[in-house]
């Protein structure tokens, strides 16, 4: 599942984001949402979240356990 819509993503699941600085190589970063920082009920690139260990990404993949 992508992380398009923001529907899909609640605070205490696991995705796995794009930071900022890695956009251009498309490196995952794997961890825990604490926030959503999107407001939109869509974004093309992946919902804006802030995970638990501080970082800021957009979701490219949520991790279904």
């Amino acid at each position: 599942m992508d992380g398009r819509n923001r529907s899909d993503i609640k605070p205490g699941i696991e995705v796995a984001i794009v930071l900022k600085n890695d956009q251009r190589s498309g490196k995952l970063t794997y961890g825990t949402v604490q926030d959503l920082l999107t407001n939109s009920k869509f974004h093309p690139h992946g919902i804006k979240v802030r995970l638990t260990d501080g970082q800021v990404g957009r979701v490219k993949e949520i991790i279904v356990k």
